[in-house]
Formats: C-alpha cells, structure tokens, sequence
C-alpha cells in the first residue's frame, strides 16, 4: 500500500524590526488581519529592542555626531549586535530618504522571501557606517518623520497580505490599485441610493462580463484623471487604448504611454444588388 503524503504548510515569512520603540509596531503585529495570520503561523513578527544591546548601565544606544550639530545618532556597533542576534536574513532593510520609494513591485518581490529584518532609526538615524550592514535601502515619501516605525508598518502590512492564506480571498489583492498597474475602480454597497446617489446600474443587473468591462474602463478613467504617470508602467490593450480616446486622451498621450492601437473599426459589408 502506497502511503499518502500531505504538503507541508509554507514557513511563515519573518519579519524583525530592530527598533528603540517596540511597542509601536505592538498593534500592528497582534490585531485584524496580521493578528489573525501571526496566530496561524502564517507570518511571524519579531520586535527586537536595540537597548537591549546597548551593553552599558544607561542603556544608552546613541551619541553627538562626529563634527558637531544637533541630534543624536544611533550607534553602528548596537546595531550590529542587534543583527547578529537573529538567524540570517534574506533582506537587512534601511529606512531612509536616500533609498528609492516602496512600491506595490517591491512588496510582491519582498513577500517571496523567507526572513526580512528592518533597521527603524530615530534622532538623527544610524550612524552611516550602518549602511554597510544592510541589503537595501527604503524611503516611503519624500517627506520627514520622526522613525521609522510608522514607515515599517507600511511595509509590513503591504508584504504580509500578498502571502498564501493571509487575505480570505486569494484574488482580491490582485485587483487593487498598484497591482493592476491602474488605481482601482470604485466600489459600492448597500444602501442602493444615498443622498441622490445611486449604485450604477451595471453593478447591480447580473452580467458579469459587463461588470467587468465597466470596471476596467472607471479603472482607466480614475487613472487618466488622477494618476497618469501609473499608464506608463501599465500593460494597456488595444481596448483600453479606445477607451482612453474615448476619456480625452490624445494620440501623442497613448505613444508616450506606449500604448497600442485601438483595435481598428469593423467595416460594415455591403449587400450587393441583384
């Protein structure tokens, strides 16, 4: 007799977050969705306190920068200790304005890894020599925050929810904005109508391929009217290149795009004369 044999569940991914402020990622990794995939093994979120390897009374982790100036900054050889005390990583992840910004690209590439560790500075961040430590760098914005606590959140919640069985629907990722390449097409529940609003007509008749098509084409026109640089990166079809004209856009728009031509238009036969 044959003996059967079952798939072994996934590795849940890692993720560690060596921060001064563990309790500010707490949230994120016990409660809703992340909450549920952590208890199912699914993902597994480790907040690592870089005090803890300050190796002095005080527990003291920064100092005045070399050459003078406000702020303090986070000491290499903290971090360092820090790192060494986890199983090896398949990302060491800087939060900082000089890496390039986090897209829904670097989320789907990042959620095939196995362990992701994530530097989350404070004061005047890490001291440069840190960088060395590290695989990559990330920024979320070009903007200026106090950490990089909230800047991990992101991430972890972009990451986690691309992997197997942490979403309860395996598809409805696919479909939202960024993963398309389009921002997403508006959505509607009950009530029908609101304040003179009504749900379209098309949503609530039954015919699939017609819901389908109307979402893509308020896909392109949310895009085109919003966000024109995402049409760039997009694999458009012919029938989202009529679609487009039809919204406005020009021909030199759809060439820039490198969008394809609109399908060419149905000649009509002509019945001879007997």
């Amino acid at each position: 007799m044959t003996p059967t044999t079952t798939d072994a569940p996934p590795e849940p991914l890692r993720f560690s977050f060596l921060t001064l402020f563990p309790e500010l990622l707490l949230p994120f990794a016990q409660e809703a969705i992340l909450g549920k995939a952590a208890a199912r093994n699914l993902i597994d979120v480790q907040l690592v306190n870089l005090r803890d390897f300050a190796q002095n009374k005080h527990l003291k982790v920064d100092d005045t920068p070399y050459g003078g100036g406000a702020g303090m900054v986070i000491r290499v050889d903290v971090a360092e200790r820090a790192l060494a005390s986890l199983p090896p990583a398949d990302e060491v992840i800087l939060f900082s304005p000089a890496g390039p910004p986090f897209t829904q690209a670097m989320a789907e590439e990042l959620a095939g890894k196995r362990h992701l560790a994530f530097l989350c500075g404070r004061y005047e961040g890490f001291d440069a020599r840190a960088e060395t430590l590290v695989t990559r760098e990330l920024s979320i914005g070009d903007f200026v925050m106090m950490g990089g606590e909230a800047a991990a959140a992101c991430v972890l919640e972009a990451v986690a929810r691309l992997r197997p069985g942490v979403l309860g629907d395996p598809q409805s990722h696919q479909m939202d904005s960024f993963s398309s390449g389009l921002l997403d097409y508006p959505e509607y529940t009950r009530p029908p109508e609101w304040r003179g609003h009504a749900v379209p007509e098309v949503l609530r008749g039954g015919n699939h391929a017609a819901v389908a098509a109307w979402r893509r084409e308020q896909a392109l026109a949310r895009t085109l009217a919003r966000r024109p640089d995402l049409l760039a990166r997009t694999s458009l079809t012919p029938q989202d290149s009529a679609a487009l004209l039809a919204l406005g856009a020009g021909d030199e728009q759809l060439a820039a795009w490198g969008a394809p031509p609109p399908p060419a238009p149905k000649r009509r036969r002509s019945r001879s004369k007997r």
